[in-house]
């Protein structure tokens, strides 16, 4: 097939989805992108920026057989604008996150002009891909309780219709090798993350004072993209535990980041907000131990098993989970006994396997393309 890809915000998780499917897939691709900053103005704008685009290529003669875009596409203004034949093309909507249930710090800060983009982008897809289930029924249900409340014609049935073709078909991730041996020391934890409030960067704070407090020998390293408006619990662990801190700070490289994974032993994660956690993924992938809470999007793929990867969600519970994972490498078995249980979690997200099983589903949207 050949496939129209349009991302208008085209960094982090979105170019990771991009370029890990179309590295993999089999079919043609054409990858149209815009730069990854003003959020809010891709949003506004990028329907009519792409569609003109998308006019002088058709012109040229280009021709697709399906589209692809993301939640930050306004989909049904797009096929407003754009020519005839990308009009009707059949269409998928990969859903990263969205913008009723994306956390702010304030309500007055939630612009729901934006969330409704969400919903008629959803509505003019054929098809409506999410990153997890939770991501799924946190947006449908908002939507739903949010519609029926409007003043007249809210249509709050429309939350059905996007979920009768709604599928979860979480990202992938770039295949691993084998960890190095591990030479001594103490436990080593990473916590990789945008330094933001949704984030829980005061619960990781309390948590290693707790941890510290109780005697666990760890280094540690906070990665993750850093804003000069970040909040001030952050510089206080670098201030606490600064003779602990191996890595700091945004890593400049992918490969400075991937070395990190690889030198951690265990990931966690404070998150109020995380619609998939990619960054966990990649980290379990390279065979970190993942501490998470046990919320949003991590019980259905983390829950279960033994020793558990799910903490109670508090400070406390984190600090005892470190603990533990401390006591359990100085007995040389962090993973009890079984230490591909955290790579058999992901194994399906590997891009090699995982996207053929895109090319699959989008096949499925364009079926008469696919076996033209």
């Amino acid at each position: 097939m050949r496939l129209l890809a349009l991302d208008p915000y085209h960094g982090g998780s979105h170019a990771a989805f991009m370029d890990g499917w179309r590295g993999h897939s089999r079919h043609r691709w054409t990858l149209l992108t815009l730069e990854p900053r003003h959020w809010r103005w891709r949003m506004r704008h990028a329907a009519l920026t792409l569609a003109r685009e998308l006019r002088r290529r058709i012109t040229g003669g280009e021709r697709w057989d399906a589209l692809v875009c993301t939640d930050m596409l306004d989909l049904a203004t797009l096929r407003g604008l754009a020519p005839a034949p990308i009009a009707a093309l059949p269409a998928v909507v990969y859903f990263h996150e969205n913008q009723l249930t994306y956390p702010v710090r304030e309500a007055h800060e939630r612009d729901l002009h934006f969330a409704y983009t969400n919903a008629t982008t959803a509505l003019a897809a054929d098809a409506c891909w999410f990153n997890s289930r939770y991501h799924l029924k946190a947006f449908t249900g908002a939507l739903e309780g949010w519609l029926a409340r409007m003043p007249d014609h809210g249509h709050p049935e429309i939350a059905a219709e996007i979920r009768a073709k709604a599928a979860v078909l979480p990202p992938g991730i770039d295949p691993f090798p084998p960890r190095p041996p591990r030479p001594p020391g103490p436990l080593r934890l990473l916590w990789a993350a945008r330094w933001e409030y949704d984030k829980g960067g005061d619960e990781l704070l309390a948590a290693l004072d707790r941890a510290a407090t109780a005697g666990v020998d760890f280094r540690l390293a906070v990665v993750g993209q850093a804003f000069t408006d970040h909040p001030a619990c952050f510089d206080e662990i670098r201030r606490r535990f600064g003779d602990r801190i191996d890595r700091w700070g945004y890593q400049p490289t992918r490969a400075a980041y991937r070395a990190c994974l690889t030198w951690a032993d265990v990931v966690i994660s404070t998150a109020h907000h995380e619609f998939f956690g990619i960054a966990v993924a990649e980290a379990v992938g390279a065979g970190c131990y993942p501490l998470l809470p046990n919320r949003l999007a991590y019980p259905e793929r983390y829950g279960g098993g033994s020793p558990p990867l799910l903490y109670d969600g508090t400070p406390a519970g984190l600090a005892a989970a470190i603990e533990q994972a401390a006591a359990r490498l100085a007995a040389g078995d962090l993973w009890s006994g079984d230490p591909e249980a955290g790579r058999s979690r992901v194994a399906d997200l590997l891009w090699p396997d995982h996207a053929p099983r895109l090319d699959v589903a989008v096949e499925a949207v364009a079926p008469s393309a696919a076996t033209d």
